[in-house]
């Protein structure tokens, strides 16, 4: 079993990675963020990727999420974990905690980046649950076990919650943050709805650790959301993300009770030989047990 872990704002890197080496994938989709690093993590193969580049370097709607989670699969990833700064639209999500969501509400514009699929293929996944449960599950008691441990640290692990994604890079207008919270949302984020999508495509496990930065703009009692405010939080958690990962690492069993692993069993719509020679080829590693 290998992990993937995904590095949102704050988190560039895992500490404690023994027999670390940086890899170059190429997809066919592109140039992922940056170099996978991998190595083994108490006693676990694990595959590292900074959302965002290095140093911070692209925007959200600059993310190549096919690549970067392609190159995971071609890797030999199985299960993914990311970690995400989030606003939250509840009183009761105060930044600080953590949400870990079990659904979404796209509010993007890109539907054709979160489709491994088309030009000559067509497949439909099945998405009504767009998380791994099994996954969320050890995630949550980790994350737990952590925060158990750190008694200074008043942070709430919160399993479950609707995640609306937002294109940026601006944050939400007052407007816009007033309606999605009518909506009953729980939180709004630039980035992980498209890697639920490709993951859920690509048979992998996933699940999306979102570290609540903000109140976005919709309480008027607080200071508007600004970089420096999501920075500061995001700094006083990154230790504890870490440390969140490692308990995730320690606690994962070899085997997961979840249909993630065969998705796409009954989603492929084009018969096999009516799939061109060269997309079967450039997606072999998605889509050759079901074709070949």
């Amino acid at each position: 079993m290998k992990l993937g872990i995904i590095g949102g704002s704050g988190v560039y890197s895992i500490d404690g990675l023994e027999q670390v080496e940086k890899c170059k994938v190429e997809t066919p989709f592109g140039t992922p963020s940056d170099c996978y690093v991998t190595g083994v993590l108490n006693g676990v193969d694990v595959c590292f990727l900074p959302r965002h580049g290095g140093g911070h370097s692209l925007l959200p709607s600059e993310i190549n999420h096919r690549a970067n989670i392609f190159g995971m699969k071609k890797l030999g990833v199985e299960r993914i974990v990311s970690i995400s700064a989030v606003g939250s639209l509840k009183e009761s999500l105060r930044p600080g905690d953590i949400v870990l969501p079990d659904q979404y509400f796209d509010r993007t514009k890109n539907s054709a980046g979160h489709t491994f699929f088309g030009n000559g293929v067509v497949a439909h996944v099945s998405f009504g649950d767009p998380t791994c449960a099994a996954l969320r599950k050890v995630v949550a008691e980790a994350a737990r076990t952590v925060v158990g441990d750190m008694p200074d640290k008043d942070t709430r692990i919160v399993e479950g919650g609707t995640y609306v994604n937002m294109e940026g890079p601006a944050f939400s207008t007052r407007a816009e943050s007033n309606f999605n919270r009518s909506f009953g949302f729980d939180i709004i984020g630039m980035t992980s709805l498209a890697e639920a999508k490709l993951c859920r495509e690509a048979e992998i496990c996933y699940q999306t650790m979102a570290m609540v930065t903000d109140y976005d703009c919709w309480r008027e009692t607080e200071e508007v959301v600004s970089v420096e405010m999501v920075i500061a939080t995001v700094r006083s958690n990154a230790e504890l993300s870490r440390n969140i990962v490692k308990a995730v690492v320690s606690s994962m069993p070899e085997s997961l009770e979840c249909g993630c692993g065969s998705s796409l069993k009954n989603a492929l719509m084009t018969a096999p030989d009516a799939i061109p020679i060269d997309v079967k080829k450039s997606l072999a590693p998605i889509i050759e047990k079901y074709v070949s």
